[in-house]
């Protein structure tokens, strides 16, 4: 029998999947398209994680399986080419969420300690060695991956929130460093909306609540107030970083250090103390966001296979573990060392736009076996896709790598797909 977890054990899963590597990978990205206007960023992406998890906690109280996201796309759309484009998606993405953390250590890592005279080959070393550690770690033992997690969760937490106080405690000393987070400092309302829509993948962990919600005591009274009290626990701490971090460097010193900035916002009033601390903690929280990541992506691949949406080539086990869990640090590795943080970002981005656009439609048709609100799946359902397509089309112009990544990763998701259900027959038995 499972071991029931409570209301706190959930939100906790909903936490520890959004403040992972998201925050340290793509804060400096967040402020050099949206300048000031960066807690409006923050807010804007907020706003439609919100929205969304409406949808994920009704859809949870519905089919509350570990699938989670699969479970909810096949409960629509059945054994599809469609469903299995989706969820092919939804593998990929975890991937590319693989590769952003991945990218952070490797900023983060080199500015600890150089390991040979060259910085980008320093970063190419790390970002490559934590995968491989990452997955050497997931195939020694599942039970160490949950328990670095929990320890993780609490460290970065306290570290953040501390960071916050010390942060509110420096601009009150020095209150004319406010001026940055001014309107006439914003960026025009579009790049806002891009800002936001760049840094989603720091909120996408939300949905992994669905995989614990069949464990969760007292399921009709609590899901909502799981997945509600995450992502705005969430919301806050990032509008509260990005406040602290815009106060505290002038744009140009954030620009040079895009990559780590929120060790770089820490010294100004703790010095070389405070940048290694942040250093560290980012260290630490990336390294637990590609364990559990590596973990949920093995078995969301695993669970395609066994619905004949992938070949069941990818049910084999590797060395007492699903192969997928190899395919994809692999192809993490492959991306990480291929693509820069931002077309890495994009891509990650837009994945999740299309995937929640997708269940916020499922809510939208389910409503009244949900018993939810209609329009407000509908709602969730629009400003995703407004998202997606906003992400893209200002991406075009700056960014053309990142948003040919996206679009050519959606399509081959469902290209493969198609191609796998129209050549390979299906047993429906096996």
């Amino acid at each position: 029998m499972n071991k029931k977890i409570g209301l706190k054990d959930a939100i906790s899963i909903g936490i520890g999947g959004m403040v992972g590597g998201g925050i340290f990978a793509v804060l400096g990205l967040a402020v050099s398209l949206a300048k000031g206007g960066t807690p409006v960023a923050f807010c804007f992406a907020g706003l439609i994680a919100l929205l969304t998890a409406y949808s994920y906690a009704k859809l949870s109280k519905k089919y509350p399986k570990d699938g989670g996201t699969v479970e909810f796309v096949n409960s629509q759309f059945g054994n599809s080419i469609f469903s299995g484009g989706v969820n092919n998606l939804l593998w990929v993405s975890y991937i590319v969420m693989l590769a952003l953390y991945a990218s952070a250590f490797g900023s983060y890592g080199s500015e600890l300690f150089s390991l040979t005279e060259s910085k980008n080959l320093d970063i190419h070393i790390y970002q490559s060695s934590i995968l491989i550690f990452a997955l050497l770690i997931n195939y020694l033992s599942v039970k160490l991956v949950s328990e670095i997690e929990s320890v993780a969760v609490i460290v970065k937490l306290m570290i953040l929130i501390a960071f916050i106080g010390v942060g509110f405690y420096g601009l009150s000393t020095n209150p004319e460093n406010l001026s940055q987070l001014y309107p006439e400092n914003w960026e025009n309302p579009l790049n806002l909306l891009s800002g936001g829509m760049v840094i989603f993948v720091a909120y996408e962990g939300f949905e992994l609540i669905a995989n614990s919600i069949s464990d969760l005591k007292d399921r009709e009274k609590n899901t909502e107030k799981a997945y509600f009290g995450a992502v705005g626990f969430v919301i806050v701490l990032y509008i509260l970083i990005a406040i602290v971090t815009v106060g505290a460097l002038p744009f140009k010193q954030i620009a040079n250090a895009q990559d780590y900035v929120l060790a770089k916002a820490a010294e100004p009033t703790l010095g070389q103390i405070g940048f290694t601390v942040i250093t560290i903690t980012a260290l630490i929280s990336t390294f637990s966001a590609i364990n559990a990541t590596v973990l949920g992506s093995g078995r969301v691949n695993y669970d395609i296979a066994e619905d004949n949406e992938l070949p069941k080539y990818f049910t084999h086990k590797f060395w007492g573990k699903p192969i997928g869990f190899l395919i994809t640090a692999i192809l993490s590795v492959a991306l990480v060392n291929i693509f820069n943080l931002q077309s890495i970002s994009t891509a990650g981005s837009a994945g999740f736009l299309l995937i929640f656009a997708i269940v916020n439609y499922i809510g939208y048709k389910k409503h009244k076996k949900l018993n939810s609100k209609k329009w407000i799946h509908f709602l969730a359902g629009i400003l995703c896709l407004l998202a997606f397509f906003t992400l893209l089309i200002q991406q075009f112009s700056s960014n053309r790598v990142g948003v040919l990544v996206s679009v050519g990763i959606i399509l081959s998701c469902f290209i493969i797909e198609f191609i796998y259900k129209k050549t390979v027959p299906i047993n429906n038995d096996a």
